[in-house]
């Protein structure tokens, strides 16, 4: 559909939900995710304008099984109810408002780009206070109520490493640093506490920074209920430092930083090794999305050349794991 048929769509859905008489101003589209598409307006409600993001779900297929749209919008919602730093939402997309799955949340000023937040002179101070708040933003997500919150899945740490085996061997390819990373982590799969809320995507990139550091956590997509650990390692990719690879948090900070800010926030130990098992599961997990997307370019699935860029990417998570698992940092 065309600008002014969705702009008319997202007020009507306005009327609907929140029975107000809103317009709809300056609709432009951004830069298009892995599922989403995304656009930028202004709400504007008798004299006052506010901006807006609407994302909606665009089809495309997924490597795992991530939140349809509308459980996005409410594990989001639940978790701006709780106070965590993440974009208020206004409307969850229904099918009268025609405009098929997605939400509409506030606009949150600031920076995204994980390479900028690793190198802007501006956010320098940022830099010095992003890790201690991250960890702190992450104790408040695993403490959350989970009776708030849309079903969500829930796997053992098996079950998750057997999914990962049977994507890797859809490719029919082989690689001995996979394999080896594979049975590294079956001789080490660890027990399972308490089920949380993880955010499952939490990392530079994926929140908003501005010269104070973290302003709102983004992408809640692949929120799940599991081991809150799994957070921590995520973050510690080398893929989400930038270049950065000195400083495992996020390009910005350092292991132990993390872990005694978020032992400080819950009252609780971290355990370093269950950190490192997420840690190697995440970067063998990313070394398998890396193959996905090649495997898109190369069959002609979604012919970009920004998916063969990403599948050449493979043989940087081989040597992240060797790394990881002989202990290198």
């Amino acid at each position: 559909m065309d600008g002014a048929e969705l702009a008319e769509r997202l007020a009507g859905a306005y009327r609907r939900q929140a029975g107000a008489a809103v317009r709809i101003d300056g609709l432009q589209r951004l830069s298009a995710g892995a599922s989403a598409e995304t656009w930028r307006f202004e709400r504007i409600v008798g004299a006052g304008r506010e901006p807006m993001i609407l994302q909606r779900f665009t089809g495309e297929k997924q490597f795992t099984a991530a939140l349809d749209k509308r459980s996005q919008g409410l594990v989001q919602r639940a978790a701006h109810a709780a106070g965590i730093a993440t974009p208020r939402v206004d409307l969850i997309l229904e099918a009268a408002d025609g405009l098929g799955e997605g939400f509409v949340s506030a606009f949150v000023g600031g920076e995204t780009l994980g390479q900028r937040i690793t190198r802007a002179a501006e956010l320098a101070r940022a830099r010095e206070r992003l890790t201690g708040q991250c960890a702190r933003i992450l104790a408040d997500i695993h403490r959350m109520d989970l009776d708030g919150l849309p079903p969500l899945p829930a796997e053992a740490p098996a079950d998750m490493l057997e999914r990962l085996r049977r994507a890797h061997d859809g490719f029919g390819v082989r690689l001995p640093v996979f394999e080896l990373a594979f049975a590294w982590l079956r001789e080490r799969l660890p027990a399972v506490p308490e089920p949380r809320l993880v955010h499952g995507d939490f990392r530079n990139g994926n929140f908003i920074v501005d010269a104070d550091g973290l302003v709102a956590v983004l992408d809640w997509e692949a929120a799940h209920l599991g081991d809150p650990l799994e957070d921590l390692g995520w973050m510690c990719l080398n893929a989400w430092r930038f270049g950065r690879i000195d400083q495992p948090v996020g390009g910005f900070g350092r292991r132990e930083e993390l872990f005694q800010a978020y032992e400080a926030a819950t009252g609780k130990a971290v355990d370093r090794r269950r950190v490192r098992f997420w840690e190697v599961f995440g970067t063998l997990r990313w070394g398998i999305i890396c193959q996905w997307f090649g495997n898109q370019f190369i069959s002609g699935e979604v012919p970009l050349i920004e998916r063969a860029a990403i599948g050449r990417r493979v043989a940087e998570t081989e040597l992240d794991l060797l790394d990881l698992i002989e202990g290198v940092d």
